[in-house]
């Protein structure tokens, strides 16, 4: 059985997220940069392709943030699966997923809407900084959404302080 960590939070009417990716350290630092916008809640993580592939039945999200290097069931093979079981949106971001590799092109045949490289490889401790606005423009822009407004969400999140790590 995969390690899937479901219903975070309760659904709201917000856009539905899932996180997927085997390190803890970046499912929290993307889950801190999903925070900051309030048009996401993130309702679900899992730590392999088999528990994503598990989490999207049972969760049924909108969009789904999915590494490709994980045990279990790689990220391509959950794309693969997710073809059939979901209309989810998929954001690729993975560290062996670079923009015009061979992975990502693979990706995006499989139904990806974007591929989004870690900026320094599988635990990529500066995610926040060096990608966190590209995750949530792609994000806005897989849903149909006009991009964000990062004064606001800078401001939002300076007047609720911390973002906490779960």
């Amino acid at each position: 059985m995969g390690s899937f960590m479901g219903a975070l939070k309760p659904d709201d009417g917000r856009t539905k997220v899932l996180i997927v990716d085997d390190s803890g350290i970046i499912r929290t630092l993307v889950r801190q940069i999903i925070a900051v916008d309030e048009v996401f809640n993130v309702v679900g993580e899992a730590a392999d392709g088999f528990a994503a592939t598990l989490a999207v039945v049972k969760l049924k999200p909108d969009l789904v943030v999915l590494d490709i290097e994980m045990p279990k069931m790689s990220g391509i093979e959950v794309l693969e699966r997710l073809k059939l079981l979901s209309q989810a949106k998929v954001i690729v971001l993975s560290s062996v997923a670079q923009a015009a590799s061979e992975i990502a092109a693979t990706a995006k045949r499989l139904g990806a809407f974007d591929v989004i490289p870690k900026p320094s490889g599988s635990v990529s401790l500066d995610l926040k900084p060096k990608r966190g606005r590209q995750l949530l423009e792609v994000m806005h822009a897989a849903v149909g959404l006009p991009p964000p407004d990062f004064n606001a969400l800078a401001l939002r999140a300076k007047e609720r302080g911390p973002i906490e790590s779960s």
